[in-house]
């Protein structure tokens, strides 16, 4: 009993002093260490109960641990060897997440002498739900109408807006939308009016007196709150956990009847004109209710409301584009006189170093708002050919190998390079060739803010010339240890940046990043280093 109260008043002492160090210690590595804390919700911090808590070695992913959390919204995993752990969670209701999850970066629990890994919050964020009703212009529900979700997303390192997802609507006319991270999100909706009709020209002509006008009418994408431009829309702006109504009102507008030249592929029989509007960042296509053929050569397309559109007609290796149409006029006769031929680019690749090809390897082109437009995956040859891309600029790209590549040299003939940019002129066929270099360098190293290791900074491998080399950025989130491991990088010269809460930042963005490139750490990755770089001296947080 006197050896127990002993121990008692030993351990009171101890975790004493450790409240007052801000430090509490661990189990000796002997008896292995202890990860523990409570599943908390992320908007009251109320304690979650019966959460699922999962744990993984990250030096070894087949050892996995899990519990439930108790009444009390606890849990712990005890006995384990020093290392470095992923901690997640999930509970029906709520956004399953990892440890200080910013997308998809967390940090990993590191177990060992001196670091506390025994209170921890884990936050999950409980599900959030965008719903409401598509009501047309007489305040009825309009069934099947397809509901579109758009995300503000700064993932790619630039603030963009992203289709994010669709659904329809029901017999009530209602969607909803979960489960929903917090965010900014904006809605958009489209249907046909259940009553309208599109008789062709020549059938108005012939019958005028059993056509009501007023039934040849269409919806045009509408986006909340009940606005025809994307540009107009107003942002939803979702917290964790709430459920946010938001109506959409469709209003019908008169059909447009148009009439288009084509040009008839035998192979292929004739191609429809295909519209595309602006929508945000991106784009999306328009459908009418058909195209009727009047003699040959051209066609009509019914049931189109007004607009800015996109054109594009024709096949491979004969298609035009128009961009920006104003299409007001119905009956109208599309002048495709000015339109620009598309183009296509023949690709050859070549990978630096390496004798085989990578497997799944595409290359692509991406707008200006590093939206792929086009990509096709190279042959066996390393070949590869980009049709029916419109006049314009845009960034080469790869993706969709094992290993990221990064391009080092491009050689063009017959088209326009500058940096990793390449300009298509209408009708051209360039070809283009490129040497990559594989991501094959893993950069190791440690923040520290005020001479300490730091946790979930925002680590970012920022390329000498980020401008051009965009596809070179890598990024990492630090461990409980102030750690971070950065895989894939290919040699060349770079700053190192730890940012605390950087992650709205638009970090590959040079002129965002200014002000902590005068304060990031210089380094230079040899082709030589091997597999591995172990950075020297310890990167330094930076506040926002």
């Amino acid at each position: 009993m006197r050896l127990f109260l002993l121990i008692a008043c030993l351990c009171e002492f101890v975790f004493a002093v450790a409240a007052q160090t801000g430090t509490v210690p661990q189990a000796s590595s002997a008896g292995g260490y202890r990860i523990a804390g409570t599943v908390v919700s992320k908007t009251d911090g109320h304690a979650l109960i019966h959460a699922r808590v999962s744990l993984r070695d990250v030096s070894d992913v087949q050892k996995i641990q899990s519990l439930l959390t108790a009444e009390d919204g606890k849990f712990e995993f005890t006995g384990l060897p020093a290392g470095k752990y992923a901690l997640g969670g999930a509970k029906k209701g709520f956004v399953s997440a990892a440890y200080d999850q910013h997308e998809e970066f967390s940090t990993a629990i590191v177990t060992g002498a001196g670091l506390e890994t025994e209170t921890l919050l884990l936050r999950l964020a409980p599900d959030a739900v965008i719903t409401g009703k598509v009501l047309d212009e007489f305040g009825e529900p309009v069934r099947h109408a397809m509901v579109t979700l758009y995300r503000d997303d700064r993932s790619s390192g630039v603030d963009q807006i992203r289709q994010s997802r669709s659904s329809q609507t029901d017999d009530l006319g209602t969607f909803e939308l979960t489960p929903l991270n917090p965010g900014t999100y904006f809605l958009s909706a489209s249907a046909k009016p259940w009553y309208a009709v599109h008789p062709n020209t020549e059938a108005r002509r012939g019958d005028s007196t059993a056509m009501d006008r007023s039934l040849d009418v269409a919806y045009p994408v509408t986006y909340y709150a009940d606005v025809a431009d994307s540009d107009s829309a107003t942002p939803i702006l979702v917290q964790g956990g709430e459920r946010v109504e938001a109506d959409i009102h469709l209003n019908p507008v008169p059909a447009l009847h148009l009439f288009f030249n084509l040009s008839a592929d035998e192979r292929r029989g004739v191609q429809l004109p295909q519209l595309q509007q602006n929508v945000f960042d991106g784009t999306a296509s328009v459908q009418g209710t058909g195209g009727n053929p009047v003699r040959p050569g051209l066609i009509e397309l019914t049931g189109i409301p007004a607009g800015r559109y996109n054109v594009r007609m024709g096949g491979p290796g004969a298609g035009i584009q128009m961009n920006g149409v104003d299409l007001s006029k119905d009956g109208e006769h599309v002048d495709t006189s000015h339109a620009e031929p598309l183009s296509s680019v023949k690709v050859s690749v070549r990978v630096a170093g390496e004798s085989t090809l990578p497997t799944g390897l595409r290359i692509g082109l991406r707008s200006a708002h590093r939206e792929p437009v086009v990509a096709q995956e190279i042959n066996a040859r390393g070949e590869a050919e980009l049709q029916d891309v419109p006049v314009g600029k845009y960034e080469v790209a790869t993706w969709g190998a094992a290993k990221p590549y990064s391009i080092s040299r491009i050689v063009a003939s017959g088209g326009e390079i500058s940096g990793h940019t390449l300009t298509l002129a209408g009708g051209a066929s360039p070809s283009i060739s490129l040497t990559l270099a594989g991501g094959s360098v893993e950069v190791q190293g440690v923040v520290k803010m005020a001479g300490k290791p730091f946790a979930g900074a925002m680590v970012v491998l920022v390329p000498k010339n980020a401008e051009v080399d965009r596809d070179l950025f890598r990024r990492d989130q630090s461990d409980l240890d102030g750690s971070f491991r950065m895989r894939g990088v290919v040699p060349g010269s770079y700053t190192v940046l730890a940012i605390q809460n950087g992650w709205d930042l638009d970090w590959s963005q040079p002129g965002a990043l200014a002000l902590y490139l005068k304060r990031g750490q210089a380094i230079e990755i040899s082709d030589k280093a091997g597999r591995s770089m172990n950075l020297a001296e310890a990167v330094e947080v930076q506040s926002k």
